[in-house]
């Protein structure tokens, strides 16, 4: 399991374990993640279930070189829909000879 799959479940765990939240799961829809909240009624409004999202998903980042691209998409009911992606930061894997300041040598 690598990490970007391992924080995908602990940040769905997070999520399920939050008060206002009653369930969520990532769906893969055209390659892209998505996921699913259902809050617990319907006065939850989007500043909240962003919140608990944003604590989860900090919770699942932890320790771990990832960083969070969270796009609001749509909301029915007590339905929230956002496409959440970990992003994993790129780096140089070879040497490529023209003396860069980042070579991986100077690692």
């Amino acid at each position: 399991m690598t990490e970007v799959e391992k924080a995908w479940e602990l940040f769905l765990d997070t999520l399920n374990a939050e008060s206002c939240v009653h369930l969520s799961y990532k769906k893969i829809i055209a390659g892209l993640p998505f996921v699913y909240v259902f809050s617990t009624s319907e006065k939850m409004n989007r500043p909240k279930v962003e919140e608990s999202l944003k604590r989860a998903a900090a919770t699942a980042m932890k320790g771990k070189r990832l960083t969070l691209s969270m796009t609001y998409v749509r909301e029915y009911e007590a339905l929230y829909v956002y496409r959440v992606r970990f992003l994993v930061p790129q780096q140089k894997m070879f040497c490529c000879g023209n003396m860069c300041t980042d070579c991986i040598r100077f690692q």
